[in-house]
């Protein structure tokens, strides 16, 4: 499922209008991420945890060349799946 796939299939369920689902859409986008910018975690009970992982430096290498490389560190976002959600995917 894209984005517009998800517009169109909040649109439907909360029998709102296109433009409107679409404003929803980006708002909840734009929350989760306003959140894990400023180093918190958004946790929604049922459904799963949005957090944020940091990944050391590291040393890798280039598979072309094997000429070593380094890897900055960096931040990921990481997202582990509620119970609720487990349980409906088995």
């Amino acid at each position: 499922m894209n984005r517009n796939e998800l517009v169109d299939a909040v649109a439907g369920k909360a029998d709102l209008s296109k433009a409107a689902a679409s404003k929803a859409v980006e708002a909840v986008f734009d929350s989760i991420t306003g959140a894990l910018k400023g180093g918190g975690e958004v946790r929604l009970v049922g459904f799963g945890t949005f957090s944020v992982a940091r990944r050391a430096a590291s040393e890798g290498r280039n598979p072309r060349t094997g000429e070593k490389i380094k890897i900055a560190a960096s931040k990921q976002a990481k997202f582990k799946p509620g119970r609720r959600l487990r349980d409906s995917l088995n």
